[in-house]
């Protein structure tokens, strides 16, 4: 027993707790797809339902392999990469938007040759930014009320980013907006800044309704939520089937695999899945959840007030807020508290190369977590060695 729990200490470093709720979330996430991609299997695979089974068990311990390589490296050393890959991102969503793969009326897909595998380079954007963002405020922590030297590189990058996410992705760049603006204002930016940094987000965001290819779409999920709320008869079918589900899972659900919704809510296994949760487990595992996700948020605000350099703080705090805002948002869509987005939910809803962009982000929080431990060991073994000393 103690020669595993060295073994797990020595290899698996960082918040154990955090590990512990990512670890969970994993292994209920293939539990819960497998469910709901019985229609799917059927539609599209001849009814193998291991089909999906498998490729997302595969996913998911491949996320879980590169959250393990990602919290073993130094986390300072992202700092290093992450502008390289912000400005690499930009080209990549150009080119996406012009020429990628288009799914649901957007172009949010792109083909890497060779491989043959198609990822989303808003994922990329998204962690790219966060992490050079910190990285920039960091630096520029003694002259952070300097608005040409230090914020406007700040609000360009937000603004260009932001604005080529939102042509095809809206409801991804309106939540990357809000946590570039919490990750400012923990690094200490002047209100009146980061009020300039809402007025030129929101002018970028503004060009991307009006140029972009989900305009329409927007508009209408927008209209579409605004009068259900004043006729129950303008309910769109997706929220009505999520409310359905919701409404017969009761206190305890009808048990797993027992959904009857999976057979008619669009994207049960992805956008609405939390719906299929509390179908199958009811408000008890609905709860459950949302707990796990403040947990998570909880501990990576815990790093950032335990963190003694500014980077480490303002990265765990980035990437904390996205990951939890966003499962924070899907789950709102699904009970009736927001339009309609088609944002997943990190670490339970199938997918692809979005997992793997999860994994990373969490192994970047434990690398912080890691770091900053290690510090403090290191420090408290100096202060031995000199009382030693001195003592001597």
């Amino acid at each position: 027993m103690n020669s595993l729990k060295a073994w797990i200490d020595e290899h698996f470093k960082g918040d154990p707790i955090i590990w512990a709720i990512v670890i969970l979330l994993s292994l209920f996430s293939i539990l819960v797809v497998y469910s709901a991609t019985g229609t799917l299997a059927y539609k599209t695979a001849g009814g193998n339902t291991e089909l999906y089974l498998f490729r997302h068990s595969f996913l998911v311990f491949l996320s879980l392999f590169v959250m393990w390589l990602a919290h073993k490296m130094p986390y300072r050393k992202y700092a290093l990469y992450a502008r390289l890959f912000m400005y690499l991102s930009i080209p990549l969503l150009a080119v996406t938007y012009m020429f990628g793969s288009n799914i649901n009326e957007a172009n949010r897909w792109l083909t890497i040759p060779v491989i043959n595998q198609a990822f989303q380079p808003s994922d990329l954007a998204k962690l790219s930014l966060i992490a050079a963002l910190a990285a920039m405020l960091a630096k520029r922590q003694n002259n952070i009320k300097d608005l040409t030297g230090t914020l406007l590189p700040v609000i360009l990058s937000i603004g260009v980013i932001c604005a080529l996410i939102g042509m095809a992705n809206m409801s991804t760049a309106i939540l990357l907006l809000m946590t570039c603006l919490l990750i400012m204002f923990i690094g200490r930016v002047p209100v009146k800044h980061l009020a300039l940094v809402v007025m030129v987000g929101l002018l970028g965001l503004s060009v991307a309704v009006l140029t972009g290819q989900r305009r329409e779409t927007f508009n209408s999920r927008i209209e579409a939520f605004m009068e259900s709320k004043d006729d129950d008869s303008k309910i769109p079918f997706q929220a009505e089937q999520s409310y359905i589900a919701i409404a017969t899972g009761g206190i305890t659900g009808k048990g797993p695999g027992n959904s009857e919704q999976r057979n008619s809510l669009p994207h049960p296994y992805s956008d609405f899945i939390y719906s299929i949760i509390i179908e199958e487990y009811g408000m008890v595992g609905g709860v459950t959840v949302l707990f796990l996700y403040l947990a998570l948020l909880y501990r990576g605000m815990r790093i950032v007030a335990n963190s003694n350099k500014a980077f480490g703080g303002l990265l765990s705090a980035g990437l904390s807020f996205a990951l939890v805002i966003q499962a924070l948002v899907n789950m709102a869509v699904a009970v009736g508290l927001g339009p309609i987005t088609g944002l997943p939910l990190p670490l339970l809803s199938m997918g692809g190369t979005s997992l793997i962009f999860t994994g990373t982000a969490l192994g970047i929080i434990l690398s912080v977590s890691r770091g900053d431990h290690q510090d403090e060991a290191v420090a408290a073994e100096s202060t031995k060695v000199s009382n030693r000393l001195r003592t001597a």
